[in-house]
């Protein structure tokens, strides 16, 4: 906008220039998220800082005004699957990463970058997503059930407490002799016994049998 001024005469003196007003750029109501996801926070050698190590990164620009769920959609999309999300908060490192689970975290988290944003500008915003710790559970208990269903089965089942053991086949009953004839067996000559233990057969070492 140009004006001029007048001098006490009301005559025109060198033309003023006016600033243009400031119109409301379209970058201020995006945000852009580079979203990190398939890698893992490692600490950096030699010094130790953590950094983001493997997996990919890509950019995701939104409204300002998009809802939490909204922004997990659209997040799930570009991953190709479920997420959860972590942000990086101004000027910190990413052992301060904070977890975005609702509307007013992350109403919060642009705050607080717009808190640190001078001039206003596109924000950008370090994005880190995860499998949620629900569906590392079921992965989890799936590959046990693989792993269970794969294994042989045992050629017997045992119950709690119950160990199984070998039976030892039972040995015959020795032949034994009559309480008479261990009474006299110091006077008796040798002889042999043969058969069940209720009828003894007895065989003299010599010539005579009985």
């Amino acid at each position: 906008m140009v004006g001029s001024s007048l001098d006490a005469g009301g005559c025109n003196l060198v033309p003023k220039s006016y600033p243009p007003p400031r119109s409301s750029s379209s970058t201020t109501s995006t945000v852009k998220f580079f979203c990190s996801y398939g890698g893992k926070i490692l600490p950096r050698h030699p010094d130790g800082k953590l950094r983001y190590h493997g997996g990919e990164t890509r950019v995701l620009a939104v409204s300002r005004s998009i809802s939490f769920s909204e922004l997990l959609v659209k997040m799930g999309e570009l991953c190709g699957m479920t997420m959860s999300l972590r942000c990086q908060l101004p000027a910190e490192d990413l052992d301060a990463l904070v977890s975005i689970t609702s509307d007013e975290d992350l109403a919060n988290l642009i705050e607080e970058y717009d808190r640190v944003a001078s001039p206003p500008q596109c924000l950008k915003i370090k994005a880190f997503l995860s499998p949620p710790k629900s569906a590392k559970k079921l992965s989890h208990t799936s590959s046990l059930a693989a792993s269970s269903s794969r294994s042989p089965s045992p050629p017997y089942s045992t119950n709690a407490g119950f160990t199984p053991k070998l039976l030892k086949p039972a040995m015959p009953n020795s032949i034994g002799f009559p309480p008479c004839m261990k009474k006299w067996a110091g006077k008796m000559p040798q002889h042999y016994g043969y058969g069940s233990p209720g009828h003894v057969y007895l065989v003299h070492s010599g010539n005579h049998l009985q």
